[in-house]
């Protein structure tokens, strides 16, 4: 693991966006600060950031504020800011691809029609970084994909969304003490 590690959890800023299934990753980010017994607020490089220690690994959370089409913006200017390298960033998003409650943990890939992780490939010049995937896809046929991303999950989701969250978390967390292969095994 390197000295320190970026974990951008992937959303659109304001209160307006808060429980829309494209903030999924903004979720995760503050439930994981919250296990730090922290608050996620610090400014820099157009993001939302929180320096904090999990398990051994120092870690950068970061919540980009350029809206999810231009997270590799703020994404990228942490990677420069802090010297990092892509390998040293893991990204969390939703994913329409995956049924609701589902968690995937990849090594690298490509944006798979995603716009911030595309947006993060650009900046970053490479498909080559870790990600988790909270699905979101519902049991139901969905007609149009931009609307639904934006849409709040209902009250009735609520407690499903809390516990893939809660599962994401414990990804990571073990993702940083195990490494990759083991995660995957373990969460996938």
């Amino acid at each position: 693991m390197p000295c320190m590690f970026l974990i951008a959890g992937l959303g659109n800023p304001g209160e307006h966006y808060e429980w829309t299934r494209h903030n999924c990753g903004f979720m995760v980010i503050d439930r994981l600060a919250q296990r730090a017994g922290r608050e996620i607020k610090k400014r820099e490089c157009q993001a939302l950031t929180l320096r904090a220690t999990i398990g051994q690994v120092e870690v950068l959370l970061a919540k980009p504020q350029t809206f999810m089409n231009l997270s590799g913006v703020a994404v990228g200017g942490l990677v420069a800011r802090y010297g990092l390298s892509p390998a040293d960033v893991f990204a969390v998003t939703d994913d329409l691809a995956l049924p609701f409650g589902k968690v995937r943990i990849r090594r690298s890939g490509s944006a798979g029609g995603h716009n911030g992780l595309k947006s993060m490939i650009g900046a970053l010049g490479t498909e080559d970084f870790p990600r988790l995937r909270l699905g979101i896809y519902p049991d139901y046929e969905i007609s149009d994909s931009a609307a639904f991303v934006l849409s709040e999950f209902p009250s009735r989701d609520r407690e499903k969304l809390s516990e893939t969250v809660d599962r994401a978390v414990d990804a990571i967390e073990y993702y940083l003490s195990f490494g990759i292969a083991e995660a995957m095994a373990r969460y996938n």
